[in-house]
């Protein structure tokens, strides 16, 4: 195995870190979008109690359909390639982000808000500077669970044409070739462990500067 493996980066090496890359870009860009619809969304929801339960309502039921079937709809709908797996891995990312901003904004303690309107904060004013820090490890704990769902996810969107290390796994199970299943699992399973653990110790910087 490890000759194996000797023997294909010393021809292939850029191949690897091209999919890497891939996948890399891919899974952050999803999320990154998704955190700059959900928040302002989560926020917005927060204040129209009205249409808060359908929305809240709307995306549980995208939390359990599978990654596989939200891919497979955005192909017949958006063509394959690098744009509708983005979209598709988009829209997997939204549902922790926006539940969780969400909750945080939701329960904020109202006498915070009469304390920042008191101090002349304008609505504006009171989001930014006093109820989104407060707020912000809630928030943090559903961008770490959203990340790891799409570092994972993302390794499916290669049957849609998105590329990343998905391939590996992909040629690996259609040659019965281990080794190809290690090149995509293992880098799969490192950055999800890396993106668990990077976001964790975010969250404890984070709750230790709110607290």
């Amino acid at each position: 195995m490890l000759q194996d493996l000797q023997a294909y980066f010393a021809t292939n090496a850029s191949v690897f870190f091209t999919n890497a890359v891939q996948h890399v870009v891919l899974s952050l860009t999803s999320i990154v979008l998704a955190m700059l619809i959900c928040m302002p969304l989560g926020v917005f929801i927060s204040r129209k109690a009205r249409i808060a339960d359908a929305v809240i309502n709307a995306v549980n039921v995208c939390r359990v359909v599978p990654s596989l079937a939200v891919l497979a709809l955005a192909m017949p709908l958006l063509g394959v390639g690098f744009l509708p797996a983005l979209l598709a891995l988009t829209v997997l990312a939204c549902p922790p982000i926006l539940i969780n901003t969400y909750t945080a904004f939701k329960e904020m303690d109202p006498l915070i808000r009469e304390a920042a309107k008191g101090m002349g904060m304008s609505p504006m004013q009171t989001i930014v500077q006093v109820e989104f820090p407060l707020a912000l490890p809630v928030i943090v704990a559903g961008v770490r669970t959203a990340s790891v769902e799409i570092i994972a996810s993302a390794s499916l969107a290669v049957l849609i044409g998105g590329g990343g290390l998905g391939n590996y796994i992909m040629n690996g199970i259609a040659m019965f070739n281990v080794m190809f299943l290690m090149l995509g699992a293992v880098p799969i399973a490192l950055l999800a462990i890396v993106s668990e653990v990077g976001f964790s110790l975010l969250l404890k910087r984070v709750t230790m500067y709110t607290s």
